[in-house]
């Protein structure tokens, strides 16, 4: 049986993070991923690295990432970009709530601003007539996810971890995990397996979230922040069956990624054309112009959500030596970097960075 200080099972963006923290802190890590690294609820992410800033924890947690992420600013292979971000008002109403989340950000010394509808449409002219105005944040940025995950699994590797990729976890033992060929390992694990947690560990809930994204051929300069209404939150946080909302972001090739949507109770991965048609409809409604551009492709995913929204981030609590980082539904790529840290230094007995009470899976179990 072959031994290890952390075995960490899924290697999305968050587990390859968790993975790549462990090992810059000197443990001998395993990782073990059944399919494509990446390619789970990471390959179904938009890439936005945003302060979101409607629950404070959820702030204090994605503000800590964004500051991790900084180390990876210059690096080709994140196909880093620091378009900013535009909020953009529809109504009077909600741009009157604009001022008090800019104070949250400024709270944290996140950079934003309230602009006015003029300010806007020089911008971003192509945003359809009659806009209010919204909230720039000038320093956010996007990333490719499944690169980066890749990325940080490679500097795993780098450092001594050791991947078994193609292998799944069939079992959590007494000692570590089974795999799928019957060998065992031994050693401390850490569950990142999105929406697959359940499997493993079925105390703790899990609900597997569909969306759908579209990708453009490329379009250079025709959208130049990523682009979100103010009203998003509604639909990342909200608990309805389905929803939409406004998502467009450029990507540094040119290309021009559109979401979003949810689903609850989905199971099936092939693309819902009425689903699709009701997300670009929204999309439309506040950008125009891409009724004329050409998709290149359409995919879908399944994002993994809690009951109340925060990712489980810590010990199980149900199982001696077992920690959980999963459940980030739309803010994986954003926190990844701070849910590795925070976790890895729960698992090190040292103090995090940021309070990791409102995170502890422990919270469901009470």
């Amino acid at each position: 049986m072959t031994s290890y200080d952390l075995i960490v099972i899924g290697a999305g963006i968050v587990g390859a993070a968790c993975a790549e923290c462990a090992v810059r802190e000197g443990l001998r890590v395993a990782v073990i991923e059944p399919g494509p690294v990446g390619g789970g609820a990471t390959a179904a992410a938009m890439g936005h690295l945003v302060a979101m800033d409607d629950d404070p924890a959820e702030l204090a947690l994605s503000n800590y990432s964004l500051r991790l992420w900084q180390r990876f600013a210059d690096l080709p292979q994140a196909e880093f970009s620091r378009c900013g971000t535009l909020w953009v008002a529809r109504e009077p109403r909600e741009l009157d709530g604009v001022a008090a989340k800019v104070a949250r950000l400024a709270a944290v010394g996140v950079r934003a601003q309230r602009i006015e509808a003029d300010e806007l449409y020089r911008l971003e002219p192509e945003l359809v007539p009659g806009l209010c105005g919204g909230m720039r944040v000038p320093d956010e940025a996007v990333v490719y996810p499944p690169r980066v995950a890749t990325h940080l699994l490679e500097l795993a590797r780098g450092g001594g971890a050791h991947c078994y990729l193609g292998r799944r976890v069939v079992a959590l033992t007494a000692n570590g995990a089974r795999l799928d060929d019957g060998s065992e390992l031994s050693g401390p694990v850490l569950l990142a397996t999105g929406c697959a947690l359940p499997q493993l560990l079925p105390q703790l809930p899990m609900r597997a979230r569909k969306g759908h994204l579209v990708i453009t051929e490329r379009y250079p300069g025709r959208v130049r922040h990523q682009l979100l209404e103010l009203g998003y939150a509604d639909s990342a946080h909200g608990d309805a069956d389905s929803s939409v909302a406004f998502n467009v972001q450029p990507r540094p090739t040119g290309q021009i990624l559109i979401g979003s949507s949810r689903e609850f109770g989905v199971e099936d991965r092939a693309v819902s054309m009425p689903m699709l048609q009701r997300m670009l409809e929204r999309a439309f409604a506040f950008l125009p112009m891409l009724r004329e551009l050409q998709a290149l492709r359409v995919w879908t995913g399944f994002r993994p959500t809690t009951a109340d929204g925060r990712p489980y981030i810590g010990a199980a609590a149900v199982r001696a030596d077992t920690w959980v980082a999963a459940g980030h539904e739309g803010l994986g790529v954003t926190t990844a970097l701070a849910t590795a840290q925070v976790l890895i230094d729960q698992i090190l007995r040292r103090a995090p960075a940021i309070d990791p009470a409102p995170f502890l899976p422990e919270r469901v179990l009470r």
